[in-house]
């Protein structure tokens, strides 16, 4: 009975060996990582993806992951070009390209990492002005990646990006600078206003330019369509009196010359009335006025006669 619980125990103990045998001897990577694999001490390069063989008695194994990832550098102190305390804080994206260099060349990467990222931020901030620091992120970013780049590479690793996040002045320089954003927002406002004054008056000037234009062309209008319907109009009286007189010189045919100078004088005075400036000079003007001397002889003749005839 106990030796067949010994053998029984045996036998599980020979099961467990071989499953652990088994499960060192047969490692599946995924696709974005690698395993370094350390034979007898010696560095054996990097397995995978997929199912890889290892002899779990000569074999020592390193599992790399090549996704990219970040590593947070909280609030460093640096002293600005000119002497300028601020206080940043960033983030730095990184790549494993080499995943033996990054296992043989290098312990503990974060630590590391962190080390150099603090050293190489105050390196980059004292060769700026503070102005330059608060102003010109993307160049601090760039130089900050390039030398971060620059040490990480020997160690298998690519500096993939570097995102400045927050960066804080000294209490005062943010008062100094609150009050120099106060000042160009009010500068801003001024001539804001007085840009909107000024596009203002331009638009009321316009518009009275135009009015006057209108005013004017509406006036010049006036004035045309006025002379014309008093040509017109000239015309029209103009031709009237011509076919009256024609009319009366009809009827003059067959009226005695008394009558037709009477009819005579009256067209003239007609024609003198008109509003128009009119020179007239009669073809019968020495038959008129030879008319007129008889109608005075004969007036005069007839008050003689009546005279005596009183008397």
């Amino acid at each position: 009975m106990v030796k067949t619980i010994i053998e029984l125990a045996v036998a599980l103990v020979l099961l467990f060996a071989i499953v652990r045998v088994l499960f060192s001897t047969f490692k599946i990577t995924r696709d974005y990582q690698r395993l370094v694999v350390f034979r007898l001490g010696k560095s054996n390069g990097a397995k995978g993806p997929g199912l890889v063989v290892i002899n779990p008695i000569t074999d020592r194994i390193s599992l790399v992951d090549l996704r990219e990832q970040f590593l947070e550098i909280p609030h460093q102190t640096a002293i600005t070009k000119d002497n300028a305390p601020i206080s940043i804080d960033f983030i730095m994206f990184y790549r494993v390209f080499d995943p033996v260099t990054s296992v043989v060349n290098i312990r503990d990467f974060s630590g590391a990492a962190l080390n150099i990222a603090a050293t190489t931020l105050r390196s980059v901030v004292g060769d700026m002005a503070l102005d330059d620091v608060l102003s010109k992120r993307e160049a601090m970013n760039t130089s900050l990646r390039v030398k971060l780049d620059e040490v990480t590479e020997r160690w298998g690793v690519k500096v993939t990006n570097v995102e400045v996040r927050e960066i804080n002045p000294p209490p005062a320089v943010q008062e100094a600078m609150t009050r120099q954003m106060s000042a160009e927002r009010t500068r801003r406002a001024v001539v804001t206003e007085s840009e909107g004054k000024k596009q203002a008056a331009i638009t009321v000037a316009e518009g009275q330019k135009q009015a006057d234009v209108l005013s004017a062309e509406g006036a010049q209008q006036a004035a045309i369509l006025t002379a014309e319907a008093e040509r017109q109009s000239a015309i029209l009286r103009a031709e009237g009196l011509s076919t009256a007189l024609s009319v009366v010189g009809q009827i003059a045919k067959d009226s005695d010359s008394n009558t037709l100078l009477l009819q005579y004088l009256g067209a003239l005075k007609e024609l003198a009335n008109s509003p128009s400036t009119k020179i007239l000079f009669p073809m019968e003007l020495t038959n008129l006025l030879s008319g007129i001397r008889d109608m005075a002889m004969g007036q005069g003749q007839s008050k003689s006669f009546n005279g005596s005839e009183n008397d």
